[in-house]
Order: C-alpha cells, then structure tokens, then sequence
C-alpha cells in the first residue's frame, strides 16, 4: 500500500498516479482505477506514453545533452584547485533496467490501453445505484468501494484460490484523492469531524484485501488540508510506504536561487517493513523532483557550487543541514544512480 501525499495543487501527485497505472498498462497488469473527483476513464487516456525498448535512448536524446550541458556549467564553477580530487562515483558499476521511461510530452495510445484488463470505478454513478445508507459504521462511499474491490479479486483470481485455470497476474489498484469532500468524509474541512474513524476503517480492511490477494495499490490524498495530525498518524501507520510532495508553487522557494533547478521536494516519511519491527532509514532524506519536457525526475537535493549574496542567511542554512545529511549518506541512495528517471 503506497500512500502518497498531494502537493498543494495535486499536479505532481496526479502525475505519479498515472505513471503508476501506466506502469501496469506496459507490464500487462490489470487495473483497477477509482476516483470520486474525475472519471476514470479520462484519467486513462491521460496515461504517458512508453519508450518501449531502445528507444528511449533516441527519445531522450536531448535530455541526456541538457544534462551534460548542466554538469559542464557546474563544473566551470568549481574552483580550478578542486577539478582534480576523484570523484565520487554516482552510478552503479553493473545496470540493470527497472521499469520503463515516460515520455509526459505525449499519450498513451489507446490500443496500448485497450491491450489490458481494467475497472473502473466512479462514486456518483456507483451511489446513484445504492441507497443511502452506512455500512459497519463506515462512509457509504468507502464501503462500496471495498465492496467493489473485493468483488474484482475474488472474480478475477487474484486472490490465488484457483491458479491452475488461469494464469496468474497482478491487480493494480490505484485510488484518487481519498479523504476529500468529493468522498462524502469531512477530515479535510473540520478540526473535530464527525467520523473520525471511518477512513481508518476504510484503510485497515484494505490492507488485509492487498496482503490476501495478488494486489498492489497506490493512494493519493490532500494531506494539507487535514488539520487533525492524529488522523495523519493512524493513515501512515496502515500504510506500508508513505510519500509527500512539497510543491513550489506559490511559496517563497518559487523564486529562491537556491531551488532554481526544482519545481519541489519529495519527502520519505515512511518505506516498507514487511516482516521486520522497524523500517530502514536512510541518512539521504534530501530529496527533490523536477519536471523536464519529457522527463519527471527525483534527484538529491545538493548546494549549488556558488552562492550569490542575493540568497538569504536562512536559506543557506536550511540548505546547509541537506548538505551534512547528504555527505553521511549510506546504503542504496549514496552508492546508487544519481538521479530517478520516470
């Protein structure tokens, strides 16, 4: 269960939710979209489109030249008494290719989509069905929505009951912006709602439906409008992996020289810790995401080679301590690639 938390305006956020369903398209998975604010069938013919094969190589091609055109410019910056130290080495000595690459310039065709099995499941019209009523005490919506999903894994097989008559897959389920007023909760517009339990309900069976069944899923929430921390804590104790993103938009970081190159910063508030107590922390926790012509991709946040004297003493403070955390990075994040490329 991968929790992720909106940006202010939900523009990056809805991007990694399509990469993630499109991500599923490619491998031949089957899908399972759910949405109260848009159709899911809208959202799928907004898919980005693959870079099959080698061709992402010519694709991107571009790309690769701005960034080198980038390292160059940095290291004109760089004081001639330091162009000789080693450097440190930011990719892996063997490659192995993990996923795909997106090209957010584009669509997915929609043969491509066409090509796998999906769902969809949109709550006005699955209310317009239903009469209005609870059920265990929980939102109408939630419950139809479990419902619906249980329905799809016991249907399909993938629940492994019967893997001898079909060949077995995997259901994505992705989930659009859960716990919002368009979801009939009020978590998001009061200190004190009503049902302060019932997205907890929700979030708890679901679990139990993706640990029982051949399924993996992604949600999307406006954490920034849920003033009750309390609520926070119990959603990122169900959930195995746990994402926000901080956007720039709008904020004073917008027009700081010192975040110039990022539209904003991904925070890893919790990672997978299936079948240990505690989960494993890493010291690089600085992390950033900028959006390119073609490419959404997370990087480490680093100081930039020159400070000018317009940026602020708090700002170079504030970057400084990214600085220290980055210079004692261990594990995968301080030997692996230098940047991650969707």
């Amino acid at each position: 269960l991968v929790f992720t938390e909106e940006d202010k305006y939900g523009l990056y956020s809805n991007l990694l939710f399509k990469y993630f369903l499109a991500e599923g398209v490619v491998c031949g998975h089957d899908l399972f979209v759910a949405s109260a604010k848009e159709h899911p069938d809208n959202i799928l013919k907004e898919l980005p489109a693959p870079l099959l094969d080698d061709t992402y190589r010519k694709e991107l091609g571009d790309e690769a030249v701005a960034v080198k055109s980038e390292d160059f410019q940095d290291s004109m910056k760089i004081a001639w008494r330091y162009q000789n130290l080693p450097k440190i080495e930011a990719s892996p000595t063997t490659y192995t290719k993990f996923g795909h690459y997106y090209d957010v310039s584009k669509k997915m065709s929609p043969e491509l989509c066409q090509s796998v099995k999906w769902h969809s499941f949109y709550l006005h019209e699955e209310l317009s069905f239903e009469p209005k009523m609870k059920t265990c005490n929980m939102n109408i919506g939630y419950a139809r929505l479990l419902q619906s999903i249980q329905t799809i894994i016991s249907q399909e097989g993938f629940d492994g009951s019967d893997p001898q008559k079909k060949q077995r897959n995997v259901l994505r389920i992705g989930i659009e912006s859960l716990g919002s007023m368009l979801w009939g909760d009020d978590i998001c517009c009061s200190d004190t709602p009503e049902d302060t339990h019932s997205l907890t309900k929700f979030l708890y069976v679901l679990r139990g439906l993706l640990r029982k069944s051949l399924s993996a899923c992604i949600i999307t929430m406006p954490a920034h409008l849920i003033q009750n921390k309390a609520i926070m804590e119990r959603v990122t104790n169900l959930s195995d992996m746990v994402v926000g993103l901080e956007s720039f938009i709008g904020s004073e970081r917008e027009t700081n020289p010192l975040y110039k190159d990022y539209h904003g910063l991904v925070h890893v508030h919790q990672i997978p810790r299936l079948n240990s107590l505690i989960c494993d922390v890493s010291d690089t926790k600085d992390l950033a995401f900028r959006l390119k012509r073609k490419l959404f991709t997370i990087e480490r946040l680093h100081l930039p080679p020159d400070l000018s004297d317009t940026v602020s003493r708090t700002s170079k403070q504030d970057l400084a301590g990214s600085a220290k955390l980055l210079s004692s990075g261990c594990g995968a994040m301080a030997i692996g690639k230098k940047h991650l490329d969707f």
